[in-house]
């Protein structure tokens, strides 16, 4: 009995040795875990020199692809023909602008934003049909030249009503601007018969939408909006749509290049005293520009 009782104290003390064991490696497993999880989360640290800083100027070359279809009255009142500038007066749909953008961050959640967009097309074209534009009329076979001038100032301010410092999400209220000027030459042998047309319009076109900025890395960063908004101010009446989607890929200290996909749906109804006009212009496509961001970083707070 005794010989028992003392291989059951034996047996006893090994498995309580061996519990306390597996209990020590178990702790440690958890501690290194733990330790390699904090790490993970030190990969990215809050103060990226590209993310969340007071100020942010960017500047760039866009590539879009446009579809543009005037309609110009004449001084009677009347509206004259629909016109394709791609189709009907030979511009091409491809085309390479300009942009630039300016962002201030007022406090953590608030943002201030300017942007710039430069597009100026021409063509020249045998008429494949006869057009009304304006006061004039172009005949068939008559050989033209075209141009539209277009610019696009934007004035925003965001929200963020989520704030943390890997991802923020907010809304978007703003105005684009759109500064347009387009028009028709007829190019005769005699300057007797040469006549041209023009027509030119600013239209403030307010809009609202939602964006969202992500850091996807120490050195890589995703921005993306959508904005819409539809309304008649005095003698114009306008809609528009936006969107973009970027990724920014930070190259040196405070320096980054960004590519990204970017496109405009514009309508206006414009009408005066015995002129009417009618413009609707999309365009969309890749940009590529560099990002310069500069000032104090804009505390974000994880909680």
């Amino acid at each position: 009995m005794k010989k028992l009782f003392y291989l059951l104290i034996v047996f006893v003390s090994f498995f309580s040795s061996k519990a306390q064991t597996v209990a020590e490696t178990s702790s440690k497993d958890t501690l290194v875990s733990l330790e390699s999880n904090a790490s993970y989360d030190q990969d990215i640290p809050e103060d990226l020199p590209w993310h969340a800083r007071r100020f942010k100027f960017t500047a760039g070359v866009f590539f879009p692809s446009n579809n543009t279809e005037v309609q110009y009255g004449s001084n009677n009142g009347e509206f004259g023909d629909l016109i394709d500038f791609e189709k009907d007066l030979g511009f091409d749909k491809s085309s390479t602008s300009f942009m630039g953008a300016f962002e201030w961050r007022i406090s953590r959640r608030s943002r201030l934003g300017a942007e710039f967009f430069y597009l100026k097309r021409t063509s020249t074209k045998t008429l494949e049909r006869e057009i009304d534009f304006g006061d004039n009329t172009y005949p068939i076979n008559a050989r033209i030249s075209a141009f539209a001038d277009n610019q696009i100032v934007r004035i925003s301010y965001g929200y963020a009503f989520i704030s943390k410092p890997k991802y923020e999400i907010g809304a978007l209220i703003g105005t684009h601007v759109l500064l347009g000027d387009m028009g028709i030459k007829l190019e005769a042998q005699t300057q007797e018969f040469e006549y041209r047309e023009n027509f030119d319009f600013t239209a403030p076109l307010p809009d609202i939408g939602l964006w969202g900025e992500f850091v996807l890395g120490k050195k890589v960063g995703l921005y993306a909006n959508f904005n819409y908004f539809a309304l008649k101010v005095d003698n114009i009446d306008g809609r528009i749509l936006s969107y973009n989607l970027s990724v920014l890929y930070n190259v040196y200290k405070n320096f980054s290049l960004t590519a990204g996909y970017s496109g405009l749906n514009i309508r206006v109804d414009v009408e005066r005293e015995r002129l009417n006009g009618y413009l609707k212009w999309s365009y969309n496509g890749p940009a590529l520009s560099a990002t310069y961001s500069f000032g104090n970083h804009v505390k974000l707070y994880k909680h």
